[in-house]
């Protein structure tokens, strides 16, 4: 497909700084990082009912849902995986430069892939949360059975099984979801918040 060459862009009226000013609070992302059957999506949905709760501009952005829309034309190859999170770091920068408060859940498996949407954000605004859970509880709890139909081979190129889960280096935060409560994963995000003046 040929890319538009002839585009200019255009500053916004509204700056980042005045939009979370009138907030209240800052903005970034929580980008949720995981094998599937982590926990991934329900600690993110977790801290967005927190942050909803105390007043705070948030959003969901979720890997199946995304998949549902944005990126159904996507596969899980590993060029398709890449082009997934490329997306969702492009329009969790648009929420973050809207002075929202935006939490991802994907299990975006490559390191250079989270790097590169990091690299999208200023210091500060990107918080990679790693969802540390062992892949054999992630089995154990296997709640869609993928992990079932992976191992039979009905899924291809799929996480922890037959395509590689590249844990984070140095993430801002990790929740070890097998032994701690989504109340504690959700006080701890809140936290580590708190700490650096986002809320």
């Amino acid at each position: 497909m040929e890319k538009a060459t002839n585009i200019i862009w255009h500053e916004a009226a509204i700056t980042k700084g005045e939009r979370r000013a009138q907030n209240g609070h800052g903005s970034c992302v929580l980008w949720f990082t995981g094998l599937s059957g982590s926990g991934k999506s329900t600690i993110a949905n977790a801290f967005s009912s927190y942050l909803y709760e105390q007043g705070i501009s948030e959003y969901v952005l979720d890997g199946d849902n995304i998949r549902h829309g944005l990126n159904k034309d996507l596969g899980f190859s590993d060029e398709d995986r890449t082009e997934n999170i490329r997306r969702i770091g492009e329009v969790a920068k648009l929420f973050v430069d809207s002075g929202t408060i935006v939490t991802t859940a994907f299990i975006s498996p490559f390191r250079s892939d989270r790097n590169q949407v990091r690299a999208l954000f200023e210091e500060g605004e990107f918080i990679e949360v790693f969802v540390n859970c062992p892949l054999d509880e992630c089995e154990r709890r296997d709640p869609k059975q993928l992990y079932q139909k992976a191992r039979r081979g009905e899924i291809k190129d799929f996480t922890g099984i037959d395509s590689p889960y590249e844990a984070p280096n140095a993430p801002e935060i990790t929740i070890v979801s097998h032994k701690v409560t989504i109340e504690e994963a959700v006080k701890e995000i809140a936290d580590y918040l708190v700490s650096k003046n986002i809320i």
